[in-house]
């Protein structure tokens, strides 16, 4: 059993209708986190929301590409970079987060991915691994040590950012089953490795004490 403290955060990733279900870019069954993230949701004194927040020519949309294709992988300054379908652009219905995610009592809504030539999936760092969204910041100014990781998707924001909160020394645990998954050529299993290396602890919320109610 896992005891949520008041150090701790909830951070809830992408929960926006692009990567959920009809959405540009949906996540194989996005829209089932929301159900175990409102469970979770009480037990925690503190939330951060992130959001993908795209220009409409962002250099990650395959659209911005002559001739490439989504799901491609293209070389550019910081590296390897999936290519995506447009999602998420700044001020469309897409952007926004799914109707049903109510998460009111959140402290911080962070937004990522608007600058143009750089993608972000984790909510600490930029695609480059350096550049700071300045999540980090704001967590050790509130002595928030421990963080925990719902959303989407498992496999690639999820996942980079409970990275990045390791590689910052801070404690990060991802709810599995509040979370949903792309896997994009084995991308599940590879995140599980890293996971397993850098000592990202993947727990369910029964080990938070709470039995989600069967569909």
């Amino acid at each position: 059993m896992v005891q949520v403290t008041p150090t701790d955060v909830l951070v809830v990733i992408d929960v926006q209708k692009d990567f959920c279900p009809g959405g540009a870019l949906a996540v194989p069954e996005g829209d089932a986190v929301i159900e175990p993230i409102h469970r979770l949701a009480p037990l925690f004194s503190h939330i951060v929301l992130t959001q993908d927040w795209h220009p409409a020519d962002h250099i990650s949309f395959a659209g911005s590409h002559a001739g490439a294709q989504p799901f491609e992988t293209i070389e550019l300054d910081y590296g390897q970079q999936t290519l995506w379908p447009t999602h998420c652009v700044q001020g469309t219905p897409g952007a926004d987060f799914h109707p049903e995610l109510k998460l009111t009592q959140a402290e911080l809504v962070l937004r990522k991915g608007f600058r143009t030539r750089i993608d972000s999936y984790s909510a600490f760092y930029e695609n480059d691994r350096t550049t700071p969204t300045g999540l980090a910041g704001y967590l050790a100014e509130r002595g928030l040590t421990r963080v925990f990781f719902a959303g989407l998707a498992y496999d690639f924001c999820v996942g980079s950012s409970a990275l990045d909160a390791r590689r910052l020394g801070l404690a990060a645990f991802v709810v599995r089953d509040a979370c949903r998954a792309i896997d994009l050529n084995g991308s599940v299993a590879g995140m599980d490795v890293e996971f397993a290396v850098s000592g990202v602890s993947v727990i369910s919320t029964l080990d938070l004490g709470i039995a989600l109610e069967a569909n």
